[in-house]
Formats: structure tokens, sequence, C-alpha cells
């Protein structure tokens, strides 16, 4: 099991743990990159539950809810493919009415960025590239990480707030499958490169295809139906060892 906690306004730690499945390897519009570093823009896009952070927003809502088992338990089965993603979301948010919204600033700061998240993105931007997140969770607290570790584009669902209440409601579009798909799509023509030069990081059943239409999908900590679905594996909490298959690849 994949593990390792660091406070969301601190920077993270190394190992092997990357392998692929062949081989082992030791909604915004940006204008046209810089370079940096690298000569070639590229573009990595991040999950952001379970992968850009440790936790999984949505059952730590349950928890503060007082449902988190049955919070928790639907998470699972949507993680390993077993549920209708959007149906499965609609579900645990209706559980959620009536909390107070002031619940989110609580949430956000119990979240730990997950280890080498940060440098990840230092080091991209020091090339020249740009980081993304696309996220079934909620722009509530998404938009905070996304600020707090410069990343440059950002998609998630947002919770319908009334009278500082939760209503168990989504407000707008909910992000699924497809739509993190076209986000990366989207921010890889918004920069102006084809997608061979994206990054795709992930570990859920809804991040399968983005991971196999990047030009390098990563499988993150992951669950077994996307590790089986994705080019290349990391087993070890550690984000920077994505560098290492990116740096082989090219």
């Amino acid at each position: 099991m994949c593990a390792q906690s660091f406070p969301a306004s601190h920077e993270e730690g190394s190992s092997s743990g990357v392998n692929a499945q062949q081989f082992v390897v030791p909604s915004l519009t940006m204008p046209k990159l810089v370079t940096g570093e690298s000569s070639i823009t590229r573009l990595i896009v991040m999950d952001v539950d379970s992968t850009l952070i440790d936790e999984e927003v949505i059952d730590m809502l349950g928890n503060a809810a007082g449902i988190g088992d049955k919070v928790s338990e639907i998470t699972e089965r949507a993680m390993r493919g077993e549920l209708d993603f959007r149906a499965a979301l609609t579900e645990r948010v209706s559980l959620l009415a009536g909390m107070d919204a002031s619940v989110l600033d609580e949430i956000y700061g119990k979240t730990h960025f997950t280890k080498g998240a940060l440098e990840l993105v230092r080091v991209a931007h020091e090339r020249g590239w740009k980081v993304g997140v696309v996220s079934g969770g909620f722009h509530e607290i998404a938009d905070l990480l996304v600020r707090d570790a410069g990343i440059d584009y950002c998609l998630a669902n947002s919770l319908e707030v009334r009278d500082g209440k939760l209503t168990g409601r989504l407000s707008g579009e909910i992000v699924t499958k497809e739509s993190k798909l076209e986000a990366l799509r989207s921010w890889a023509n918004a920069i102006g490169i084809p997608m061979a030069l994206t990054v795709a990081i992930g570990d859920g059943a809804n991040d399968i295809p983005m991971i196999q239409a990047a030009g390098i999908g990563i499988a993150f900590c992951a669950k077994p139906k996307t590790q089986a679905a994705a080019p290349y594996v990391i087993n070890e909490r550690d984000l920077m060892k994505a560098f290492d298959i990116i740096d082989a690849a090219h």
C-alpha cells in the first residue's frame, strides 16, 4: 500500500518503484510558452485526490459528516471502475446536504501534498513546461492546492452552497473520464503541442482514457484496473519518479 504524507503548505522526500508494463525504467487558454531549460515544451496533467495529494477529499467530507465508512466504500468501488463515476459522485455529494460550508476550509487544512508533488511542479516549470490538474473532486479545495503549488490549469467539480450550507448538489457539469481527457487535449492545443508531448498521471479508473491518450501515461499507486491499462506504473508514493519515465522515454 502506498503511503507518506506532507502538509499541503510544505515541500515534501526515494528508491525504485517505477516500472512499465513491458519493461522497467532505472477549461483555460494560455499563451504559447517560452521554454526554459528544455528546448521542447511539454504538459503534465495529474489527477488530484490520491495523486497530487494523499487524501480523497470526498472521504474526508464524509468523515466530517459522520458517514465516512459509507462514503469511502462508494469511493473505492468507483475508483476501481465498479460503479458509474457520475452516479457515484452524485450519491456521495447528496449525503453531505446540510453541512456548513466552512468545513471546506477545515478539510483543506488537513490535506497533504504527495511526496515529490511540489518538486515535480517546480522542475517542470524550470524546464519551461506547464502543469495541470483534473479532478473528480471539488474546486473549493483544488483551487487552493493549485494556488499553493503554482499549477497552471485546473478542472474540477463545484459544490453548490446556499445560505452557507452544502445543498448536496453539484453546480455545473460533472467532471468525468471524458472531460478529463478533453481537458488534456484542450490544454495541449492551447499550448501548441501534440499529444505526444503530454504526460498524464492518475490512480483511478476515470483516469484511464487520459492516461492512454497521453504521450506518456502513468498509473500512480493506482487501482489494479488502472495499472493494467497504463503504459507505465509507479508504485511508490513519490511523484518525482515520473521524471525517470519521462526522461528515459525522450
